[in-house]
């Protein structure tokens, strides 16, 4: 008789496929770690677009998988951000427990929030996300005694990581601390939208009558969906606070929450790639626009915004990426 053949081990493609992973995947964490060799006086810039790649991520989740509109993820970012400065000037200066304080700020501010905000839709939902970002900046412009007001927060700084790597001046420690926070948030985000919760969650955005009718409890998912998001956007707002050793108002201002959605546009919604590809975009050519022309870079971004919505209308990730992999 012939012998049974023994179970083969599942292949690296395999496991890679069954995640819905694909090389896109991979591609920019190998590109960030080329980079650390030639970056040289572009460090801090390449720094600032992994941060507000995880803050782009953390719009994607709501936005682009959940599809709740919102003009006010600032938020978030700023009550992060304010957390973390907070705990490092007058608590605790260790970074990775400042960016935990940071993440938690930023999902209770969601879990108080999301269920005010997520039971309205469309420009109702808009003008609440906006007025619960605008309340916290005039809240933390009152609040001088504890955030600085008009000032911003300073004085801080963050100690030594893991009491080896000091974050100086070259930028490096920052670097590396941005990339594998950066790494974390992508590999969670991807386990978030491609569980069953997350399968859900993209059923709320297709159809939410047909999800609650079949049981789903519909205000709940997008509530929790909202923490975990508020979370990583917390997160982000920590990691800025404490590369850049400043917190300002700015942190909840209007115009931080449509870059992210512009980022989100240029990238692709609905595709953790396209978040981090829109906020390097986004970053990296508003940074070069600026310094040829001060005065008119918002011109290149516009024209460039204006080209990608006529002729990618679903974003630029969405001419890299394999079909079905998100």
């Amino acid at each position: 008789m012939p012998k049974e053949s023994l179970p083969q081990a599942p292949k690296f493609a395999d496991n890679i496929s069954r995640h819905r992973l694909s090389w896109l995947d991979i591609a920019p964490f190998v590109l960030i770690a080329a980079l650390f060799l030639v970056a040289g006086s572009y460090m801090p810039l390449i720094t600032q677009i992994m941060i507000m790649s995880v803050f782009a991520l953390s719009l994607d989740l709501i936005l682009g998988y959940a599809g709740v509109e919102t003009l006010g993820h600032a938020a978030l970012f700023g009550a992060g951000a304010y957390a973390a400065g907070i705990f490092a000037l007058r608590i605790s200066p260790d970074p990775l427990l400042g960016l935990v304080i940071a993440g938690v700020a930023g999902a209770i501010v969601a879990a108080i929030t999301g269920p005010v905000v997520l039971r309205a839709r469309g420009i109702t939902l808009v003008m609440l996300t906006l007025a619960v970002a605008t309340m916290l900046l005039e809240l933390a412009n009152s609040m001088q005694w504890l955030t600085g007001g008009a000032d911003g927060l300073y004085g801080f700084q963050p100690a030594p990581l893991f009491g080896i790597f000091p974050f100086e001046l070259d930028g490096r420690t920052a670097y590396w601390y941005a990339a594998v926070v950066l790494l974390i948030v992508f590999v969670a985000c991807k386990i978030v939208v491609n569980s069953p919760f997350g399968l859900t969650i993209r059923g709320v955005r297709e159809n939410p009558v047909r999800m609650r009718l079949l049981g789903v409890p519909v205000l709940r998912r997008l509530v929790a969906m909202y923490v975990i998001s508020g979370f990583f956007a917390g997160v982000a707002g920590g990691m800025s606070a404490e590369v850049t050793q400043l917190v300002a108002l700015d942190s909840f201002a209007f115009v931080l929450s449509g870059n992210v959605l512009i980022m989100l546009v240029l990238g692709g919604a609905g595709s953790l790639n396209g978040a981090i590809l829109g906020a390097a975009l986004f970053v990296a050519v508003s940074d070069r626009a600026a310094a040829v022309s001060p005065f008119h870079w918002l011109f290149a971004l516009g024209l460039g915004l204006i080209l990608v919505v006529r002729y990618a209308p679903s974003g630029l990730v969405r001419l890299l990426t394999p079909r079905g992999v998100r």
